[in-house]
C-alpha cells in the first residue's frame, strides 16, 4: 500500500519514541506523530487512526508502569476509564456531523489557559489537595467531555484530563499523571477499535512505531514518579504552550486567517 523504505520507518520510530516519552508525562504526542504520518505520505483520516496505535501502546505502557507502583485508585478509576471508552466511541462516530472549525478555535485558547494554570497554580504539587467534587460527578463530567474530544480530534486530551484530576478531585501530579494514563489509553483505544472497523488503520507503521512509543513511555514514566512536579509542571507548561502554537500556525486555523485578514485590512 505504502512503498516507505527503512530510513523513513526509523525516522518515525525516532518521533514516535520522542511522542511516548513526552506523552507518559504531559500528553501531547500526537501533534508530533500525527505530522509525521502525513509526511510520510498517508492521509488525514488514516494518520489520525494509525496514530491511535501508538497511542493506546504508549498509553498502556505507562499505565502498567504507574500501576505496579501502587498509583492508580483501581476501585474508582475503572469508571473512569470505562466512561472514557465509550465516550471517545461516540466522538469518533460523530466526527462527521461537527463542525471541525469549531474546535480549532477553543483548542489553542484553551491550551493556552491551561499554560498559564499550570504555570501558576499552587496547586500544582506532588501531594494530594481538597477534592472539589465526588468521584461520581467527576466520572459523569470529565471523562466523558474528554473522551467525547479524543474521539474525534484528540490533542491536548491527555493534558485535559491532567487538569481535570488535579483541579476537580485534587490528586498531586504523579496520581494525576498515573489516573491520565489510564482514562487516556481508554478514550484512545476506543476510537482505535473504530477506525479499525472501518480499514483507516495503516497497521504495519502503526505497529512500528507502538514499539519506540512503548519505550518511550517506560522511560517517561519511570522519570515522573521519580523527579514528581519538578519534571511534570514545566513540561506541562511547555507542551501546552507549543500544542496551542502548533494548532495556531497551521494555516487551516481559523485564529490565523482570521489575524491574515485583519492585516490585509489593515495594510
Amino acid at each position: 500500500m505504502f512503498d516507505i523504505g527503512f530510513d523513513m520507518i526509523a525516522a518515525l520510530a525516532a518521533i514516535s519514541f520522542f511522542a511516548g516519552f513526552v506523552d507518559s508525562i504531559a500528553g501531547g504526542g500526537g501533534l508530533l506523530t500525527v505530522p509525521a504520518l502525513m509526511l510520510a505520505g498517508l492521509d488525514p483520516a488514516q494518520a489520525i487512526a494509525t496514530n491511535k496505535v501508538q497511542g493506546s501502546v504508549a498509553a498502556a505502557s505507562a499505565t502498567y508502569t504507574f500501576g505496579r507502583k501502587g498509583l492508580i485508585e483501581w476501585r474508582k478509576a475503572w469508571g473512569f476509564t470505562l466512561v472514557a471508552f465509550f465516550s471517545s466511541v461516540a466522538g469518533a462516530l460523530c466526527v462527521q456531523f461537527l463542525p471541525r472549525s469549531v474546535l480549532e478555535v477553543l483548542i489553542p485558547v484553551m491550551l493556552i489557559a491551561m499554560a498559564v494554570y499550570f504555570a501558576l497554580s499552587r496547586k500544582m504539587r506532588d501531594e494530594d489537595a481538597h477534592a472539589r467534587m465526588t468521584a461520581l460527578a467527576f466520572g459523569l463530567t470529565a471523562p466523558v467531555a474528554i473522551g467525547f474530544y479524543d474521539g474525534i480530534f484528540g490533542p491536548g486530551a491527555g493534558s485535559f484530563y491532567m487538569l481535570a484530576f488535579v483541579t476537580l478531585l485534587g490528586y498531586g501530579v504523579v496520581k494525576a499523571t498515573a489516573h491520565t494514563k489510564l482514562v487516556n489509553f481508554a478514550s484512545n483505544f476506543g476510537s482505535l477499535l473504530l477506525y479499525a472497523a472501518t480499514g483507516a488503520v495503516v497497521w504495519p507503521i502503526g505497529l512500528a512505531m507502538s514499539v519506540a512509543s512503548l519505550l518511550g513511555a517506560q522511560l517517561g514514566s519511570r522519570l515522573a514518579m521519580r523527579l514528581g512536579s519538578r519534571l511534570i509542571r514545566p513540561l506541562l507548561v511547555l507542551v501546552s504552550g507549543l500544542m496551542a502554537l502548533r494548532l495556531l500556525l497551521d494555516p487551516a486555523n481559523p485564529w490565523r486567517q482570521a489575524l491574515q485578514k485583519a492585516s490585509l485590512a489593515l495594510f
